[in-house]
């Protein structure tokens, strides 16, 4: 996920945690144990992306692709990661340090806070179809939720409106409010909302926002905006699930003699009905494997996939081979050119350990996850006959040892 809903989660726990202890004594530690929390918690939300500065250890874009969601997004390096915040917030806040000598209740909601952080971090992360793995190193696979959109309106207005109505200022509570409400407006308008979201999201924040007005010293409306992020979360697996089905069974039948091996499911911000995939299908015999980009409506009758909202569209997916499913033209790889490229190219080899949809060939190897992105795509690695020697390359599993086989022992 991005930093701003990582924030927004953080704050929105934080304030939840500290509204659910006793409160402190005077009301100069309750202020203090307050500010504490939502810091810690709101902080350890985005410690692991500091993994940002170690991509310099190798050549762009390795470096990224390695490094980022790298070790600090796993289990085992959470545990000295919350150990350094946590000597950094005593260390640093002198009144935070007092409070946490004398208040057991203070002690234990930075536990929980600092917990909850990191723990929220690391599964929103594995929300979406880039993946994390955070068993690494007794288990260095990589696992793809595939059901949440990278930045999500519905987090932002599920705890932004009750952080936002929560600021003792009304000038910068409006503020706040006109943000969040600008903030959806402008991508409905730039074609990455539907009306029906926009609708949607307005009613959550709404519904929050009235509970938190009649309720203004309870944790009601954070624990409502809680319930509507798990809810959402549990409707878009319940829809990825069923959408990569449906692919599957769409691609089995254009050509049954291929295997298909995944399918990335990429959602709409807050539209469950609507996809973008990415598959990727085998075909031993024939020594070739193919990469298929498509769109996805599960209610086609209501909503065509060239009907979903317009921001994510890929005008080249027309061909539809089932009810709600546009396809793009296919690539077609060469098993046998990329089995030979990951055994005597170390860099490819490294690529590899984070491409889940490679597209290689003898000049270039990308990520077809990414080929849509305004900005380009940011996996493309251009392969090069003279390379210094490879070095600080972590050893995450491959994404496609299915596709690799021999080529990687």
């Amino acid at each position: 996920m991005d930093n701003i809903t990582h924030s927004f989660v953080g704050l929105g726990v934080g304030e939840l945690v500290q509204r659910s202890l006793p409160a402190e004594t005077d009301p100069a530690r309750q202020r203090t144990r307050h500010r504490l929390l939502l810091t810690a918690c709101a902080a350890a939300s985005n410690f692991p992306d500091l993994d940002l500065f170690l991509t310099h250890l190798l050549p762009a874009p390795l470096g990224y692709l390695l490094h980022h969601r790298g070790h600090t997004h796993t289990l085992l390096y959470a545990l000295p990661q919350a150990l350094l915040l946590l000597a950094l917030l005593w260390a640093l806040w002198p009144n935070a340090r007092r409070l946490l000598r004398d208040s057991g209740p203070a002690r234990l909601g930075l536990g929980l806070a600092v917990a909850l952080g990191f723990g929220l971090h690391l599964s929103m992360d594995f929300l979406n179809s880039y993946g994390v793995h955070p068993f690494y190193p007794f288990d260095p696979r990589w696992f793809y939720g595939d059901m949440v959109f990278i930045v999500e309106p519905v987090f932002w207005i599920a705890f932004g409106v009750p952080l936002a109505l929560a600021i003792a200022l009304r000038w910068l509570r409006g503020i706040a409010l006109g943000g969040l409400a600008a903030f959806v407006l402008g991508a409905t308008w730039r074609g990455y909302l539907d009306w029906h979201s926009l609708l949607a999201l307005f009613i959550i924040g709404g519904a929050i926002a009235a509970l938190r007005v009649t309720r203004r010293h309870s944790r009601r409306s954070l624990a409502l905006a809680a319930a509507v992020a798990i809810g959402f979360i549990a409707v878009q697996g319940a829809a990825s699930t069923l959408g990569r089905q449906r692919i599957t069974v769409a691609l089995q039948a254009i050509d049954p003699a291929a295997r298909v091996l995944d399918v990335a499911m990429t959602a709409y911000p807050a539209q469950p009905l609507c996809w973008s995939f990415v598959s990727i299908e085998s075909n031993e015999a024939a020594g070739q494997y193919r990469l298929r980009r498509g769109l996805l409506s599960l209610a086609p009758e209501l909503m065509p996939p060239t009907s979903c909202p317009g921001g994510f569209a890929d005008p080249t997916a027309s061909d539809v081979p089932a009810p709600g499913i546009a396809l793009a033209p296919a690539w077609q790889g060469d098993l046998a050119l990329l089995r030979a490229l990951a055994q005597s190219d170390c860099h490819v080899n490294a690529w590899l350990r984070y491409a889940r949809m490679p597209a290689v060939t003898s000049a270039v190897a990308s990520d077809l996850r990414y080929a849509a992105t305004p900005r380009g795509n940011l996996t493309t690695l251009p392969i090069e006959s003279s390379r210094t020697p490879c070095a600080n390359v972590p050893h995450w599993g491959y994404p496609r040892a299915d596709l690799l086989g021999a080529a990687l022992r």
